[in-house]
């Protein structure tokens, strides 16, 4: 059973694919397969800030009213 992604583990995924990338250690026969799984992630990063960003504003109109 897969755990729930959260960002932080969203970005360290990230960071291991980039560091595969930048060490030439990553087969190239799993680079395709890599960096679409790297962009599924940035786009769930970019998802999880909108997000947030939205319920802060939501909870500091709250408080200005």
């Amino acid at each position: 059973m897969e755990q729930e992604m959260t960002y932080k583990k969203a970005i360290e995924e990230i960071e291991a694919i980039v560091k595969s990338l930048e060490d030439n250690k990553m087969d190239i026969d799993v680079l395709g397969e890599r960096v679409k799984r790297a962009a599924e992630l940035i786009e769930f990063c970019k998802s999880k800030l909108h997000d947030t960003e939205e319920e802060v504003e939501k909870v500091l109109k709250s408080m200005e009213e």
